[in-house]
């Protein structure tokens, strides 16, 4: 058998809830004493908690009963899962109870030297947090399980702020984390078309009993990244606006949610955008504005005069303020 397939065994032997002893693995197994021990090392670098007694009485046992036990992790991939937690519970992840739960069931068997490393990893990074907390988790449970169930249901959706809307059928096809914020994408039936809904504005969401199909090639984040586009995109008459910037502000510009719908060419120290002309000289020319001297525009040429005149404008009105 190969080393993968002994350790399992060796793992199944120890399951039962008695003391074995190195030799009567290798019997079982017919490999070497010593190679039961690398075995068992290396079970234990994995996370099994096996306890190892001298003695004619003596052999291997785990700490406890392994019947609902988490899968086992080495050191890496623990530091992994932790802070994989804390980007997912700051970030308003709205099942934050149950991460806490699987942490701590994965802190619990884990061995003592690891366990003492694996919370030097967790102090060690900080997550911080621009949005109130999330309170819609019986919300996103029902939309999760309807789309994993294919159910279709009936929600009152507040738009805008405003009272709710005459309720309505949707086919949940997905949810989406954006900007710090949950969405729902369905088939909505009232319109007869896929639309995109804030989880925080659905006021209830009931099963209506009658189940739907997706469509295989349906992809619910391409589809939203494409509503974003189109949203932010109607541009009949497009500028050519080439920008050269440091490697950090390039990288930032490019990701930004609205430039990177723009973007058309991405070079080492370039980026090429089309943007439609009020917003050029308007949103982006104040984003633009913010990046000071980390950048050079080449094109269009009256943008660089837009962003003086901008940026005089500006430090006249700060002048004033300091004087009065």
């Amino acid at each position: 058998m190969t080393k993968a397939d002994n350790m399992l065994a060796i793992l199944w032997m120890l399951k039962q809830g008695r003391k074995i002893t190195a030799t009567e693995i290798a019997e079982r197994l017919e490999i070497h004493v010593r190679t039961v021990y690398r075995h068992i090392d290396a079970l234990c670098a994995s996370g099994v908690p096996v306890i190892s007694e001298a003695g004619h009485h003596g052999g291997f046992s785990l700490l406890q009963p392994l019947a609902e036990d988490p899968l086992f992790f080495d050191a890496d991939e623990q530091r992994a899962l932790v802070h994989a937690a804390a980007l997912a519970r700051e970030s308003g992840y709205p099942f934050g109870d149950k991460l806490e739960q699987a942490i701590r069931k994965l802190k619990r068997f884990t061995r003592p030297a690891m366990l003492e490393k694996l919370q030097e990893y967790e102090r060690g990074m900080e997550v911080l947090r621009s949005v109130n907390g999330f309170s819609g988790e019986e919300i996103m449970e029902k939309l999760e399980e309807a789309s994993a169930e294919r159910i279709t249901l009936r929600i009152h959706y507040c738009k805008n702020g405003e009272q709710p809307d005459s309720s309505r059928c949707v086919d949940p096809y997905g949810i989406v984390y954006w900007q710090e914020k949950w969405y729902m994408v369905a088939f909505c039936h009232t319109r007869s078309g896929i639309r995109s809904f804030r989880v925080d504005r659905i006021q209830s969401a009931e099963a209506t009993g009658e189940y739907f199909e997706r469509p295989d090639s349906f992809s619910t984040k391409a589809f939203f990244l494409n509503g974003l586009k189109d949203t932010a995109v109607e541009n009949p008459n497009p500028v050519t606006l080439r920008i050269q910037a440091e490697s950090w502000a390039l990288e930032e510009l490019c990701n930004h949610w609205y430039m990177q719908t723009l973007l058309i060419r991405k070079l080492t120290q370039e980026a090429v955008f089309e943007v439609e002309h009020e917003a050029l000289y308007t949103f982006v020319a104040k984003l633009l504005l913010s990046y000071g001297q980390s950048l050079r525009i080449h094109e269009p040429a009256g943008l660089n005069e837009h962003l003086a005149v901008m940026a005089s404008e500006l430090a006249d009105y700060f002048r004033q303020g300091s004087s009065s």
